[in-house]
């Protein structure tokens, strides 16, 4: 059975660092585009980051850019997108989704397989 799971999900102060990890199993992961996405409530799901099936190429949301950084290990699974000199304004469920031919899209319907999300609280 397909799955993604996520973790690393915290309470940070502003300018502190998360690193988030997303583990897949019940398919053929490195066939698969990753990204990440957040939500906040009243919100639709805003795209932050994603990665091709190879990890060659990356592509990154304006709001994160230089801050943000993901990467994906095809032997074990797994996709991490390590959050630094984090904001307020990042607070949000984080998600992961995978799909295939997803052109490192950062919007949600190329993504067919979905998390359940990790909770980001970026507060003093």
């Amino acid at each position: 059975q397909l799955d993604l799971v996520e973790s690393g999900g915290g309470l940070v102060q502003p300018g502190g660092s998360l690193r988030l990890s997303c583990v897949a199993s019940g398919f053929n992961f490195d066939h698969y585009g990753i990204a990440w996405f957040r939500q906040v409530p009243g919100k639709g799901r805003e795209g932050v980051s994603s990665i091709t099936s190879s990890g060659v190429s990356v592509n990154y949301a304006d709001s994160v850019k230089g801050r943000f950084t993901i990467s994906r290990n095809n032997n074990n699974n797994t996709v991490i997108l390590q959050m630094d000199s984090l904001k307020p304004e990042d607070t949000g469920v984080y998600y992961c989704a995978a799909g295939l031919k997803t052109l490192l899209s950062l919007v949600a319907p190329p993504y067919e397989h979905w998390g359940r999300g990790t909770q980001v609280t970026v507060s003093s």
